[in-house]
């Protein structure tokens, strides 16, 4: 088995734990570690974007590399550490909603007030252009209404589309990966 072929059977294991998960999660009303796993599977769907922009594959294969043997990816020969900021800045600039679901699962995964989302409103710690982004691309890529407020009310039911969107894509890109696609998104 290649290097590139353990890395996307990797991702794709990652994958189908987070879809079990994630079904569990919302069965069982959990929404916060709901947005969790996807934040988690988003997590790998920018770093496979960012593998697929990636034209040299040799380097391509240098950051695979450097996950099989568990390390922070940094360009080759240099200590410049990949981020993930600027991976999901590349997601971003290509598809405009990357950003604004990684900072909301970030917002679930650490200790913050929008882990008090059964008797506080999340949403309220969003600032409003924040706000706008989210109920935009709910809007856009799921049919939420505009008119509707941001609560875990309204949003949870989305939530399974959410991550099926995500879960979709990042399969999409894995099978760019396996055929070494460049910036083909």
């Amino acid at each position: 088995m290649t290097n590139k072929e353990q890395f996307c059977r990797i991702v794709r294991e990652r994958s189908k734990e987070h879809k079990k998960a994630v079904n569990l999660m919302l069965q069982n009303g959990l929404y916060g570690q709901a947005i969790s796993i996807l934040r988690q599977e988003l997590d790998s769907m920018v770093r496979v974007i960012f593998l697929l922009e990636e034209a040299d594959l040799s380097v391509r294969s240098h950051f695979i590399g450097q996950t099989l043997k568990n390390k922070k990816w940094t360009l080759p020969n240099s200590r410049t550490i990949i981020t993930d900021r600027h991976m999901v800045e590349i997601a971003d600039f290509m598809f405009g909603w990357t950003q604004s679901v990684y900072r909301l699962g970030c917002a679930f995964i650490h200790l913050s007030p929008m882990n008090d989302y059964k008797n506080e409103n999340p949403f309220l710690q969003l600032t409003q252009e924040e706000k706008d982004e989210v109920r935009e691309h709910l809007n856009n890529y799921h049919s939420f209404p505009l008119t509707n407020d941001l609560t875990m009310q309204t949003v949870s039911p989305y939530l399974q589309r959410v991550f099926t969107k995500v879960s979709d894509n990042l399969e999409y890109y894995i099978g760019g990966l396996e055929n070494d696609r460049v910036g083909d998104l």
